[in-house]
């Protein structure tokens, strides 16, 4: 009797792991691409050959610079949006920052990745540069410091990999609940299922390319012995991709 309650056991066992192996759709197949190719579900922000694609935050021509597959933005060209918007997104960034050793703290290389025109991802020369934690290369602005600091040194290529979930307005409402954001930089992992605080509603916006000539001012006036005004950067970008995630 206890054989055949033991086989009866296996029997339904065997049956419910057959039952969840062949119950629901098959997943779509994505080519993961590589180095230098989106998957094959991407959106393509930068085709690597012309500023198709990106115009200035107020709609005109975009003054980024374009050859040998990099987006070049110097000081002064102002912050450059994607002309595709989104809301949750997985977002692939390349990134090169200049060195500038006369610089300290924020003045030294100053930009960022700003998503949908509102929440700054950081990007800094933090390579043996310290400032406040949540000002750091790989924080979300003001609002989480990185877990760990992973830059390569100045003139190198970097990336960032973002998974961001934007905070959510319901019905009637201007208070909205936090999103989320996950992102690595090189490879590791340095922000967590973090909280987004909202800054309003928003349905869905741009990927901006920050010109930190309108930023750094502010940025760095209450630091001593650093001038006000931003010093003369350019910023190099390359392979940047967007994955929109479901709402």
């Amino acid at each position: 009797m206890k054989r055949q309650s033991r086989f009866a056991m296996w029997l339904l066992a065997v049956g419910v792991a057959y039952a969840q192996r062949v119950i629901g759709p098959q997943p779509p197949v994505v080519d993961p691409g590589g180095e230098g190719k989106a998957p094959s579900d991407a959106v393509v922000l930068f085709n690597g050959r012309d500023n198709t694609g990106w115009t200035r935050v107020d709609g005109t021509p975009s003054h980024c610079t374009v050859a040998d597959g990099v987006m070049t933005c110097r000081t002064g060209a102002l912050d450059t949006a994607s002309t595709e918007k989104f809301r949750n997104a997985q977002i692939h960034v390349e990134f090169n920052v200049p060195y500038e050793p006369e610089a300290k703290g924020q003045a030294r290389a100053n930009s960022g990745i700003i998503l949908q025109n509102r929440y700054e991802i950081q990007i800094l020369d933090s390579y043996q540069n310290e400032t406040y934690a949540n000002g750091s290369c790989g924080a979300l602005y003001g609002q989480s410091a990185p877990l760990v600091n992973a830059c390569r040194r100045p003139t190198e290529w970097q990336s960032y990999d973002i998974i961001f979930h934007a905070p959510h307005c319901g019905p009637g409402s201007t208070t909205p609940e936090p999103g989320s954001l996950t992102m690595f930089q090189n490879g590791i992992l340095i922000q967590d299922h973090v909280p987004v605080r909202g800054r309003g509603c928003v349905d869905e916006g741009p990927l901006v390319l920050q010109d930190h000539g309108r930023e750094v001012g502010r940025k760095i006036a209450e630091n001593p012995g650093i001038e006000v005004g931003a010093p003369d950067t350019t910023m190099r970008f390359r392979n940047i991709w967007m994955r929109r995630l479901a709402p």
